[in-house]
């Protein structure tokens, strides 16, 4: 049985989110930043081990505010589809507070305004430009303290132009979402495991 999650990807403009879902499905990285205007859907399946995962990544250009509703939501060409997700990856480049700031906000606003009586969504955030970690802003002890104990999300610091830990964010974002073959076996294993041939691949 195929199971599908629909992700958004959110973040202030160059952070690198895109740069981020294109290395995880094309293996690909540039330099040249071209900032996200419109909303972009992606749709690979993962393939683990004779498991198929089908993702619904929703790559949203910057927004101003979470939409509090869905009649916002669908009057915004940019947010559709924002408030039905299974989980959100908020992005931040570790070398700039106010993307950081961002995101703290957007997380809030996204606690605020999801619908009562549903089920917890799953927020990860990212800290991205781990290459770049001699300009960091905030310690990551800090960061990390904050976004696991306080805010109970899942933390990744990852570095889309080396690829370094691209994999394990999305090993992170299956098991938040409650794959059942993700849970009980360290999850960036088994994804990383998956990729030799024969064992996984992204369509």
């Amino acid at each position: 049985m195929v199971s599908t999650y629909r992700v958004a990807v959110l973040g202030a403009r160059g952070v690198g989110k895109s740069a981020i879902v294109r290395q995880f499905l094309y293996n690909e990285f540039s330099d040249v930043c071209v900032p996200t205007t419109a909303r972009r859907l992606y749709l690979p399946a993962v393939v683990m081990n004779g498991h198929v995962h089908d993702l619904q990544i929703l790559d949203f250009p910057p927004i101003s505010a979470f939409p509090v509703n869905t009649l916002q939501e669908w009057a915004d060409a940019c947010c559709r589809g924002l408030r039905s997700v299974h989980a959100y990856i908020l992005v931040y480049d570790i070398c700039c507070f106010d993307s950081f700031e961002y995101v703290k906000t957007i997380r809030q606003q996204i606690l605020e305004t999801r619908v009562i009586g549903t089920s917890e969504t799953p927020i990860i955030i990212v800290g991205n430009k781990r290459d770049l970690q001699h300009g960091r802003v905030i310690p990551r002890w800090n960061v990390s303290h904050l976004v696991r104990k306080t805010w109970k999300c899942g933390y990744v610091e990852c570095s889309a132009k080396y690829n370094w830990h691209i994999l394990l964010l999305f090993s992170e974002l299956l098991k938040s979402v409650g794959c059942a073959r993700c849970k009980h076996v360290h999850a960036a294993l088994r994804f990383q495991g998956a990729l030799r041939r024969n064992r996984c691949a992204i369509m």
